[in-house]
């Protein structure tokens, strides 16, 4: 049975995430991106990555996702490349401009965060970050 602390602690946790969701939607905006289309393009700042795994990453279906690529691409930011070893299957890369909007989309969204923590102490921070990385991994 949950107790009031844990109720506590997942009610904050939800409303984290909502918080967070909407500061990625503030900051796509202005970018000219739904804040799908800035995670999408966000993830692939690490790299090439599947069809399959990009529907897994983002939690979207595979036909949503490639309307999305289909739009992006379109806009030339990113490219559907041949797969290296599977010749079925291509990967989604960005292109130059999608790097440049990729980078502003990430450092938005980054600051923002980086303002709401700036009233924690050094020690709040290293316990959060502890409590974040074991709940994420």
């Amino acid at each position: 049975m949950a107790t009031k602390t844990d109720s506590e602690l997942v009610g904050s946790l939800v409303t984290l995430m909502h918080v967070l969701q909407d500061l990625y939607a503030e900051t796509s905006r202005p970018l000219g991106l739904t804040p799908q289309q800035a995670h999408l393009l966000c993830v692939l700042l690490g790299g090439p990555q599947g069809m399959t795994d990009l529907s897994r990453i983002l939690s979207i279906e595979r036909s949503s996702l490639t309307s999305m690529v289909d739009r992006l691409e379109r806009r030339s930011l990113v490219s559907r490349n041949a797969h290296p070893t599977d010749r079925r299957a291509c990967q989604i890369a960005l292109t130059p401009d999608g790097h440049t909007l990729a980078d502003q989309a990430h450092t938005a969204f980054t600051n923002r965060v980086e303002a709401l923590t700036t009233l924690l102490t050094p020690a709040t921070r290293k316990t959060l970050t502890k409590a974040i990385t074991q709940i994420t991994l």
